[in-house]
């Protein structure tokens, strides 16, 4: 009796995996499918960051205006007293002046209130 059951259980198992072996996905599930999720993924956590960046940063460069108090790059506070195409002046004390290219500017300078 018990090697009657055994049998059955053993041809249903291999009934099961031959048709589980035979069943093919198609190109547009193996492939397809996957590209479309990655490019998604890809999109929503490297692209669509940097071009908010991007836009911040152009927006920054252009809106750049004697008087502004700016961080650069390296560091430096500054407050801005001439501007051309690619370099601005910065006044970092009372008698010092400094030119940087506007690439080098980090973003205003936004002081953090005590807590």
């Amino acid at each position: 009796m018990l090697n009657l059951i055994t049998l059955f259980i053993t041809t249903t198992f291999a009934q099961e995996a031959a048709k589980a072996a035979t069943k093919q996905p198609s190109v547009f599930e193996s492939l397809i499918i996957p590209m479309i999720a990655f490019f998604f993924i890809f999109y929503f956590l490297v692209l669509r960051p940097q071009a908010t960046k991007a836009k911040e940063t152009q927006s920054f460069m252009t809106s750049l205006k004697k008087g502004d108090e700016v961080l650069t790059t390296g560091g430096i506070l500054g407050t801005i007293v001439g501007i051309t195409d690619s370099f601005v002046d910065l006044k970092i004390s009372e008698s010092s002046k400094i030119k940087v290219l506007k690439t080098s500017l980090l973003g205003p300078f936004k002081p953090e209130k005590a807590k």
